[in-house]
């Protein structure tokens, strides 16, 4: 009987974590890494959705008060625990310690069961809040703050990117700010709306990834030619850009040097970067972006920043760059322009280090 309750009332979140398991298991595109934590936040959430289920269920009856407060502690805890899954599942190179917060926080959770300090139950059955009793939707907010910055210091700029996003903070604020609103009954979907969120988010990231350089995370070669074709229009310019030495850091320190190499000096591309420049990796050690609706200006300082960011790591690049101006101009004329000042920067840069170019 409760279990066929708890059914009824979670169908669809079974549903959204049933599909989630098929579609991990049958994806090729994700890390197992992070598979394998997308199948520890189902868990969590499913886990969580068990005890949100009993806990409403044991709120009517006193003589399971002391099972309920205990539960209670619990669900408290969950939410920022999951949550910190979640960044560290969807955001590259976070660490364990992310985790910290959400213990302090489970901690004073099972201190209030026998303190009140952020909730007790009274003797018929009914939450009261303790001088802490904000702190869950504080601690869960919070942690929603930082996972928002994260995703969108960490991503492209890119409106594309940037919708998914924001869906994301929607989402996750509704957990934090409803409750208010609506009332202790949002709890039994909190469950849902993450799963619903996280489901989101991962068929947006398989989508994004048939258009990603698996090694860099930079666009496709596929990508730079579905975009030039768009808008072409407010193309204003195009930089070339041309890894240094690759072919020497290959055969004398390995492929794997290599590819820390190139994922190195993509990420001071992506950060030298503005939302109106598109960032691709069309060939081994060849880059290009794409400048939308830039002044010769805003091309010159990009490839300064460029410059800027490499020179910080042990690594070199050639960039050179053709800005349009108001002549009508192909796309492949401004690319071969582009290409060409490019490779003059890298003649030079060979001939003052008296180098053979590699």
């Amino acid at each position: 009987m409760v279990v066929s309750e708890y059914i009824s009332e979670n169908w669809i979140l079974i549903l959204v974590l049933l599909g989630f398991v098929i579609s991990l298991i049958s994806t090729v595109f994700m890390e197992q890494k992070t598979i394998r934590r997308l199948f520890a936040v189902i868990i969590e959430v499913f886990v969580l959705s068990v005890l949100v289920f009993t806990e409403f269920k044991m709120a009517g009856l006193t003589e399971y008060r002391n099972i309920r407060i205990v539960l209670m502690a619990l669900r408290y805890s969950a939410t920022p625990i999951i949550i910190a899954q979640i960044i560290i599942t969807i955001i590259k190179n976070q660490k364990w310690y992310i985790f910290i917060p959400a213990i302090v926080f489970t901690i004073i959770n099972i201190i209030s069961i026998f303190t009140g300090i952020v909730f007790s139950l009274d003797a018929q059955n009914k939450l009261q809040r303790g001088p802490l009793g904000m702190l869950p939707f504080i601690g869960a907010g919070l942690y929603c703050v930082l996972m928002i910055y994260l995703m969108l210091a960490r991503g492209s700029k890119q409106r594309t990117d940037i919708v998914p996003v924001v869906f994301f903070a929607f989402a996750f604020a509704s957990g934090i700010i409803l409750p208010f609103t609506i009332g202790s009954d949002y709890a039994q979907v909190f469950c849902s709306t993450i799963a619903v969120s996280m489901f989101v988010y991962y068929v947006f990231t398989i989508l994004q990834l048939t258009k990603r350089d698996a090694l860099t995370g930079l666009l496709n070669r596929q990508a730079y030619y579905a975009d030039t074709r768009n808008e072409v229009e407010n193309i204003t310019a195009i930089v070339s850009v041309d890894m240094n030495g690759l072919k020497a850091i290959n055969d004398n320190e390995g492929h794997v040097a290599g590819d820390k190499a190139l994922s190195t000096i993509s990420d001071c591309f992506i950060r030298a970067a503005k939302s109106k420049h598109r960032v691709y990796r069309v060939g081994g050690d060849e880059f290009i972006i794409v400048c939308r609706r830039s002044s010769e200006k805003d091309v010159a300082d990009l490839c300064e920043r460029i410059q800027k960011e490499v020179s910080a790591t042990q690594y070199t690049c050639s960039v050179g760059y053709c800005y349009a101006g108001t002549g009508p101009k192909s796309i492949d004329d401004i690319l071969k322009a582009s290409d060409e000042n490019m490779y003059t920067a890298k003649e030079k840069y060979y001939h003052e280090k008296g180098m053979e170019r590699r």
